[in-house]
């Protein structure tokens, strides 16, 4: 299972007032956050709320649930499995363990639903090919704000490199997407276009956002540009035309690992374009 999404747009469950902003960005999921935005007094009502959007959501939607590890996190889980209609994407936050999403799964017993564990900490990190390879997971988020926290360095891309370095390795290995933790400097536009291509250049598959305005150079970044499927339809067509053998193309020697990478483009294009 894989998710096709490049971006991902967080809005706070306790602000129902900014769903129809959120569901009319061009985002390609749309995330209500039960979590991390949501006081433990409003929790509850924020439940009822993204339960009810989810009944009605015309569109990819995601809820982020509080972690299963926590009373808050099982109420949202059960309210989920008895809820008549659930969203296309689960996302778990603080996933130490395989065994976390193995429950979600089970409880919830919907192969429809997609779900995202969130990898923020270093525990989570040590397991994350575990976490991964579960079969209800379609890509694993890296949860920068409190992995941060707990080595004690900034949520800025150096001390993060080597942590997000591990964990899009542990998801190549099964398979498996990567979301990248979004971007907190919300008037630093040339900051985020840099992070979303060095996210992409990782080896990330989507990024997180906070605002509808950073959609646009998240898709920029993640989503092929027309030079790049262009460059990739003619390889695909010179290849075949070599039997499948390796052949000059432009400069470069296409050969199978070459072709490998070209056709992950067009797959993007398509899924992009569906």
């Amino acid at each position: 299972m894989n998710t096709s999404f490049q971006s991902l747009l967080f809005v706070p469950g306790n602000r129902p007032d900014r769903f129809a902003k959120a569901f009319a960005s061009e985002a390609d999921c749309v995330c209500i956050d039960l979590e991390d935005a949501i006081p433990a007094n409003a929790k509850d009502d924020a439940r009822g709320a993204a339960l009810a959007a989810a009944a009605t959501a015309a569109r990819c939607l995601a809820i982020r649930i509080n972690p299963v590890t926590t009373r808050a996190g099982l109420a949202d889980l059960l309210a989920l499995a008895a809820a008549d209609v659930r969203p296309a994407v689960i996302l778990v936050p603080m996933v130490e363990d395989a065994a976390e999403v193995a429950i979600v799964r089970r409880v919830l017993a919907d192969p429809q639903v997609t779900l995202v564990p969130l990898v923020e900490t270093v525990r989570g990190l040590d397991n994350a090919g575990a976490i991964a390879a579960d079969p209800a997971v379609g890509t694993v988020m890296f949860g920068g704000g409190d992995f941060s926290a707990e080595i004690g360095v900034a949520l800025e891309w150096t001390p993060l490199l080597a942590a997000r370095s591990r964990l899009v390795m542990a998801c190549a290995s099964q398979g498996k997407g990567v979301l990248d933790v979004p971007f907190i400097r919300m008037d630093d536009a040339e900051g985020l276009a840099r992070e979303c291509e060095m996210a992409r250049d990782l080896g990330f598959t989507a990024k997180a956002a906070i605002h509808p305005a950073q959609i646009a150079a998240i898709h920029a970044a993640f989503r092929p540009a027309p030079a790049d499927v262009e460059e990739a339809e003619a390889a695909v067509a010179a290849y075949a035309e070599a039997g499948g053998g390796a052949v000059r193309f432009r400069g470069k020697m296409l050969e199978a690992p070459v072709m490998a990478r070209y056709r992950q483009i067009l797959a993007l294009k398509e899924k992009t374009n569906a």
